[in-house]
C-alpha cells in the first residue's frame, strides 16, 4: 500500500491543498457579495456561471468517487501502480461541494436581480447539453464493465473542457465593453492563488514519491489549475491594464453603458440569444 515518505512533505501536502481550497472557496464570494450590493447582475457573463455549474458538478463527481469508492481506488492502482496514492485528497473534495453550491446561489442572484438585456447564449445551452448527454452515454458505456475508473476520467475531461470553455464569454464581453464593472477581480486574485498552491501540493506528492504519475493519472486536476491561472493573469491584465478602474470612474457613461446590451445579434442589433 502506498504510504508518505516524509512527514514533512505529507504536512506541506496538507497545507498546500487546504490553502487551495480556502483561497478556490472564498474566490466564489467577492462576485455574490458585489451582486447583493449592487442588486445587479449586469456585467457578470452568464454563460459564465452556467458552465461553471456543468463544470464544477462533473468535477465533484470525479473527486468523491475516487476519493469515497475503495473500488475506483483498485481500478486505479491497477492501472498506475499500487505505490501510488490516490490524488484526490479531502480539500478537493470539500472544495467541490462548496464550489456547487456557491454557484447555485450565484444562479439565483441571476434570477432575482437586474441583468439588464443579457440572456444565457444557445451556444451555452447547446454545449452543457451536449456535456451532460456524453455523460450519460458514457455511463451506459461503463456499466456492462464496471469500468468506473474510465467513467469518471470522462466527468473528469468534461470538467476540463468547462474549465477552458467557461471563461472564454466572460473574457469576450470584458474586451467588448472595455470594462471589468460587474465583475469581481477579488475572485479573479484568489483563484490565481489556489491555482499555485494545488500545483504546490501535487509537486510536493510527485516529489515525495519520486514519481510524476501523480500529475498524468489526474490530468483533471493538472488541466484546472493550468487553464484557471492562464486565464486569471488574462483578467487580471484586463482589469488593472487594460480597462483600469480610474479610466472607468472619469467616464461619465458608466451607468449608461452597465445597461445597454453587451452581446449584440449579427442579425439583428436590438436582440439577443435566449
Amino acid at each position: 500500500m502506498a504510504a508518505w515518505n516524509s512527514f514533512h512533505l505529507e504536512i506541506l501536502y496538507t497545507v498546500f491543498g487546504w490553502v487551495a481550497f480556502v483561497s478556490w472557496s472564498i474566490s466564489f464570494y467577492p462576485q455574490v457579495f458585489l451582486n447583493f450590493r449592487r442588486k445587479s447582475v449586469v456585467g457578470l457573463n452568464f454563460d459564465f456561471v452556467v458552465l461553471n455549474l456543468t463544470k464544477h458538478s462533473t468535477y465533484l463527481i470525479y473527486n468523491a468517487s475516487l476519493f469515497f469508492s475503495t473500488t475506483i481506488q483498485e481500478q486505479y492502482r491497477r492501472k498506475y501502480g499500487r505505490d501510488e496514492l490516490i490524488p484526490v485528497a479531502a480539500n478537493d473534495v470539500a472544495f467541490s461541494i462548496h464550489a456547487v453550491l456557491l454557484t447555485v446561489i450565484t444562479l439565483f442572484q441571476i434570477a432575482i436581480y437586474d441583468r439588464g438585456l443579457q440572456k444565457v447564449s444557445k451556444i451555452c445551452l447547446g454545449i452543457v447539453s451536449a456535456a451532460w448527454l456524453g455523460a450519460i452515454i458514457c455511463v451506459f458505456i461503463a456499466l456492462p464493465h464496471h469500468s468506473w475508473l474510465w467513467l469518471i476520467s470522462c466527468f473528469s475531461t468534461i470538467q476540463v473542457i468547462m474549465t477552458v470553455v467557461k471563461y472564454i464569454p466572460q473574457a469576450i464581453m470584458n474586451f467588448r465593453r472595455k470594462s471589468t464593472i460587474g465583475f469581481s477581480i477579488g475572485n479573479i486574485l484568489l483563484d490565481l492563488l489556489g491555482g499555485l498552491t494545488n500545483y504546490g501540493q501535487m509537486a510536493v506528492q510527485s516529489i515525495d514519491q519520486n514519481s510524476w504519475v501523480n500529475f498524468y493519472g489526474n490530468i483533471g486536476k493538472t488541466l484546472l489549475s493550468l487553464v484557471s491561472i492562464f486565464f486569471d493573469i488574462l483578467f487580471i491584465v484586463q482589469h488593472y491594464v487594460l480597462y483600469p478602474e480610474k479610466r472607468r470612474a472619469k467616464s461619465p457613461t458608466v451607468d449608461v453603458v452597465s445597461k445597454e446590451p453587451l452581446i449584440e445579434s449579427s442579425e439583428n442589433p436590438h436582440t439577443e440569444d435566449v
